[in-house]
Formats: structure tokens, C-alpha cells, sequence
């Protein structure tokens, strides 16, 4: 038997294809850009978050997205602002800002946060890790 008729007669295998890593531009489900200042060193910076499965640019992404995970609820924005009218006590938490958006369980995103009054530090807070813990670096 001549070797070309030899090496036709063993089966071909072919190494298995894997598909290209998908870029984050591509990704779906939850994804939100997390943009902070004025919060301190290692804590300003742009975000990027994915949930399902958790990643991106965020320090903290695991967390960010059980955080998040636990406080969505049916019918209720989990970013909503403070209801106009809200009594709150006026501390002031510092100049740290943060802005959210993106999309997260199927809606669109656009949230802007402060620390100005103990409202808005007790709303900032319930977004930690998702926004850095103020005092401490990311």
C-alpha cells in the first residue's frame, strides 16, 4: 500500500474551533458604566460592569452584581432618585459624585448620585460595592 493511500485511509481530525472572544460592545444582559469623581484617590475612574457571569473593568464585580442582585425588585427602580419632597438631615458626605447607566434586568439605566444630604448618603451607600465605600480606597 502506497503511504498516500495509507494516510487517506486514517480519518482526518480536525482540533476543535473555538469562537472568537466576544468584545464587550458585544455582550448582553446586564451591562452598566460606573463613572465616579471626587471621591478620592483609587476610587475615581470609569467602571465598566457585567452581570451573568460578573465582569468588566470594576474593581469589585462579583459583589457589584450580588448587591444588585438582592435589592432588585419587581416594580420598583432600583435606581430611582429621592422622591421630590423627602425630608432629609442635612449632613454633607463629602464631593464624591457618580453617575450609572447602561441597562440592568431588561431596562435602561441613568442614574446620577451624591452625598449632599443624608438622604442621598443613605442611597449611595445601598449602591456599595457597585459605588466605592466613602473613606476607603476600591
Amino acid at each position: 500500500m502506497s503511504a498516500l493511500v495509507a494516510l487517506s485511509a486514517v480519518p482526518a481530525v480536525a482540533a476543535p474551533v473555538l469562537p472568537p472572544p466576544v468584545r464587550p460592545e458585544e455582550r448582553v444582559g446586564d451591562h452598566l458604566t460606573v463613572v465616579v469623581r471626587h471621591a478620592g484617590p483609587g476610587r475615581d475612574g470609569t467602571y465598566e460592569l457585567f452581570c451573568h457571569p460578573a465582569g468588566g473593568s470594576h474593581p469589585d464585580a462579583a459583589e457589584a452584581c450580588q448587591t444588585l442582585e438582592e435589592h432588585t425588585q419587581w416594580g420598583r427602580d432600583l435606581f430611582a432618585p429621592v422622591a421630590p419632597g423627602t425630608t432629609c438631615t442635612m449632613l454633607y458626605g463629602g464631593p464624591a459624585t457618580a453617575r450609572v447607566t447602561g441597562t440592568w434586568a431588561g431596562r435602561g439605566v441613568d442614574a446620577a448620585y451624591d452625598r449632599s444630604n443624608g438622604c442621598e448618603i443613605g442611597r449611595w451607600d445601598r449602591m456599595v460595592p457597585l459605588l466605592p465605600k466613602a473613606g476607603s480606597a476600591a
